[in-house]
């Protein structure tokens, strides 16, 4: 199976394809991040057109099962960030 791209290996690619330099590619993933964040926190959801969107969502809380001993436990609620990849995202990756 091959290696996932570092970040750094990211910036490189997309600096070469965008004939952009390195630091001015870094500076846009990170200001990707802060934008996504802010996004997410306030709106409760970020869109990246045809990659997909994080959306924050609410679980309840609700009652599980210890799986060593099998005694019910209460799990709280809690708010999770779910990433969701878009149709088209999906399509081309999995064919």
């Amino acid at each position: 199976m091959a290696k996932t791209m570092t970040k750094s290996k990211i910036v490189a690619h997309m600096a070469d394809k965008c004939g952009t330099s390195k630091k001015a590619a870094n500076m846009f993933f990170e200001e990707l991040f802060k934008l996504a964040v802010r996004e997410a926190k306030g709106a409760g959801k970020f869109v990246i057109p045809g990659l997909g969107r994080a959306v924050k969502r609410h679980n309840k809380a609700r009652m599980g099962r210890n799986p060593q001993t099998g005694e019910p436990i209460k799990i709280k609620a809690k708010t999770v960030v779910r990433l969701r990849p878009s149709k088209q995202f999906k399509v081309a990756v999995l064919g």
